[in-house]
């Protein structure tokens, strides 16, 4: 079974870019929540500051944004290069086809 690349780079995209987020605003309103977390992320991308304010939260977003998709997209093609060498194809009757990896 091979996982769709488009898809799970559309669901890191989401779910990075939801949890950076839900915690900036969540630091907007209680200013020592996930300060932590918010200094981590301002030193892996480059333009992001911190719990600077809203506008910082947004550009923090669009970050972790377009990172979930690079690693969700990664992560499923690495999947699929490795699933597909590790288990043998069978034709549509599940008989193994002669002259294909796994003989």
């Amino acid at each position: 079974m091979d996982l769709n690349i488009k898809a799970l780079a559309v669901v890191g995209a989401v779910l990075m870019g939801a949890c950076l987020l839900l915690v900036g605003i969540a630091n907007l309103i209680f200013p020592s929540y996930g300060v932590a977390f918010l200094d981590l992320m301002a030193s892996l991308y480059p333009g992001y500051h911190g719990p600077d304010g809203f506008g910082s939260v947004i550009v923090g977003t669009l970050y972790a944004a377009v990172d979930g998709a690079v690693c969700g997209a990664i992560l499923a093609w690495l999947y699929n290069l490795v699933a597909g060498r590790a288990t043998p194809h069978r034709g549509a009757t599940g008989v193994q086809q002669p002259g294909v990896a796994g003989d």
